[in-house]
């Protein structure tokens, strides 16, 4: 049973968890998930097993959010029933509604993808109005939709104005009558994360929750008290971050390392290596999971070593294609932060001191997902099985290890946000603050 002193949350599109699990770090506790890929699903579900079993009954989740919406929201008076009965909770005490529909129309990622049709063909890019039925059928305190920035320049056609979907997104969720709605581009590198990775956040607070020193009117959701002040958390470098997870032993060819090769050496590595209760720190020669190694030819071997031993670490002239070029990951941080963002392609980045790309570990931690969290599925697979074929009316994807990681709102953002509407929320219950598992402190 949920505590009624809990906070509850419902991810829509929930990807592997990403989002989520920075909410639960805040005190949130997940009481329903929708995700349509059914690896991300199962990433999200198998690292909830323990502390979230009931997300496994299908009563609590769902592939296809149409299904949440057919029949009149059926299902979602069916769930109305369900968190009565199972949890105890009247429906209103549902917190916070979140969702990420899918972006790929909208990313960088999906132009170099090649999509070929209008935005308004691809049915991805509708979503948002399912989200926004559900809010208004489910009355939370509160909502938050989150997408990429290239939503903010988007046309449905060719011939269409700029930023016009983004004003239709933001129309159909200020149409929902009863909540305050502002929004704001923000930078996951503000928040302590480790990457640029700017994001579009729009929050919508129900009429009856009040906001200490709110800015009516004001439609930055920072300056309006909707969202946490940014620049709190300074991002940890490449080194603190990744340092303690380079095998000495590793060699071109080599599958994997499965053990911890050194001690953690940083705080951000203690912090990764704690178990989910947060009682132990994984020590050297523990087991480490999803850290196997890509199979690189020797020609792409010697394209990485010759771009860690220049200088600049720029790309040799013999190597160069008109293909997207990968970079080599600093060490540390220019004077602007974190330039970098994990995407869905595993091959963007170079290892710091390594000639390969980087394991599915290190791209997790990129995104902050701590050592302990797994995930379901494929580890990479081909462009087109990544991205469909919209021109021939394949919308289907598959979403493997690397895609579900780079599809994911970092954690460490996700929490620095759900801790301001946690506090938002808790004091409009007048509730003594639930602490959160010590893991997350």
């Amino acid at each position: 049973m949920v505590s009624r002193t809990r906070l509850t949350a419902i991810d829509l599109f929930a990807g592997c968890g990403g989002l989520s699990l920075g909410l639960e770090q805040a005190g949130f506790t997940p009481v329903f998930v929708n995700e349509l890929n059914p690896d991300a699903l199962e990433t999200y579900l198998l690292n909830r097993n323990e502390r979230h079993p009931h997300l496994r009954d299908p009563a609590f989740h769902c592939n296809d959010v149409k299904d949440l919406i057919k029949s009149r929201g059926k299902r979602l008076n069916d769930l109305q029933s369900r968190l009565r009965y199972d949890f105890r909770l009247e429906f209103d005490d549902v917190d916070l509604v979140v969702g990420g529909p899918p972006c790929q129309g909208f990313s960088g990622i999906g132009h170099r993808r090649s999509y070929a049709v209008d935005k308004e063909q691809l049915p991805s890019n509708h979503l948002f109005q399912d989200m926004a039925f559900v809010i208004h059928r489910v009355r939370p305190r509160m909502f938050l939709f989150e997408n990429v920035r290239g939503l903010l320049n988007s046309r449905w056609t060719s011939q269409g104005q700029k930023g016009e979907i983004f004003q239709d997104v933001l129309e159909t969720f200020r149409g929902i009558k009863g909540y305050r709605v502002a929004w704001r581009l923000v930078f996951a590198k503000d928040y302590g994360v480790p990457q640029n990775r700017p994001r579009v956040l729009l929050i919508g607070v129900r009429d009856d929750v009040k906001v200490e020193d709110e800015l009516e009117g004001e439609v930055d959701a920072v300056r309006r008290g909707f969202l946490p002040e940014p620049g709190s958390v300074e991002p940890p470098s490449i080194v603190d971050l990744l340092a303690d997870l380079v095998d000495p032993d590793y060699f071109p060819g080599k599958a994997s390392t499965d053990r911890y090769p050194c001690s953690a050496l940083s705080a951000i590595q203690r912090n990764l290596r704690k178990s989910p209760e947060g009682l132990l720190i994984a020590p050297k020669g523990a087991m480490l999971t999803e850290h196997e190694y890509s199979n690189h030819s020797e020609r792409i071997v010697e394209k990485f070593q010759a771009m860690l031993d220049d200088p600049r670490h720029e790309i040799p002239a013999r190597f160069r294609t008109k293909k997207f070029a990968q970079r080599v990951l600093p060490e540390i941080w220019g004077e602007g932060g974190p330039s970098i963002t994990a995407t869905s392609l595993a091959d963007d980045y170079v290892h710091y001191c390594q000639p390969r790309s980087l394991t599915v570990r290190e791209w997790a931690r990129l995104q902050m997902f701590p050592d302990w969290y797994q995930f379901s599925g494929k580890r990479t697979t081909g462009g087109l099985r990544r991205a469909g074929n919209p021109r021939s009316g394949i919308f289907d994807r598959e979403v493997p290890k690397y895609t579900q990681i780079g599809n994911a709102v970092p954690t460490g953002l996700a929490r620095a946000v759900g801790e301001h509407l946690a506090n938002i929320l808790r004091k409009n219950r007048g509730r003594t603050p639930a602490h959160a598992p010590s893991c997350f402190r």
